[in-house]
């Protein structure tokens, strides 16, 4: 193809972490490196990779962390999309956070579920009105002829909804993902990185060092 990735290569030069630096709680451990990434005015620090699967195939594309606890990892989408539909039949999945300015990864797995509609209320109706009728617009993941097919149907969305709120469409809404697994990489020289990962064990967590 004339492309030599062969040739790409960069040296992680940072400190790396041990695991006395690292807080006994993963949520904990998660906000500092968020906030990290955000100081650090990184593109999208809550863009995420969404892997899911299901009989059919696997799928994995790029979602928006909305909020999270030590209940778990929330995003938002169409209840009737590709990716909704594969959680549905298996409601198992992974996320992965590339902070590679950073030279650090967030890898989750975990169960999901769908988030109360109060929740999804309250997120939904603190995106710009755009938003909001683009969700009622895109019938997510279904084939398109044309875009102006989708310009057409948000028009008419704002048109339906021109005067006061817009709803909450009943087929959108938010899914948290219930960790099992939260691992901390950081690059560090020759390759030989720093993995750390806490696994759920009832009520607590362990910790483990991971070879590279």
């Amino acid at each position: 193809m004339g492309v030599d990735l062969m040739k790409l290569r960069r040296e992680f030069t940072s400190n790396g972490i041990s695991r006395a630096e690292l807080d006994d709680n993963p949520f904990v451990q998660f906000k500092i490196w968020m906030t990290q990434a955000i100081e650090a005015e990184l593109t999208l620090p809550n863009a995420m990779s969404l892997a899911t699967s299901d009989k059919e195939g696997v799928g994995i594309r790029t979602v928006l962390l909305k909020t999270f606890d030590e209940h778990g990892f929330v995003f938002f989408t169409n209840y009737n999309s590709k990716k909704a539909r594969q959680l549905n039949n298996n409601p198992n999945a992974a996320l992965l956070f590339p902070w590679l300015d950073l030279e650090r990864q967030v890898k989750i797995s975990g169960t999901v579920e769908k988030v109360s509609t109060l929740e999804s209320i309250k997120y939904f109706s603190s995106r710009p009105k755009d938003s909001q009728l683009g969700a009622w617009a895109s019938a997510q993941s279904s084939r398109l002829s044309s875009r102006q097919v989708l310009l057409s149907e948000f028009k008419a969305m704002k048109r339906k909804f021109d005067q006061g709120e817009v709803p909450l469409p009943d087929f959108w809404g938010g899914y948290r993902i219930v960790p099992t697994t939260i691992e901390f990489w950081q690059g560090r020289e020759n390759r030989l990185h720093d993995r750390f990962v806490y696994t759920k064990s009832g009520n607590t967590w362990a910790i483990s060092r991971l070879a590279p």
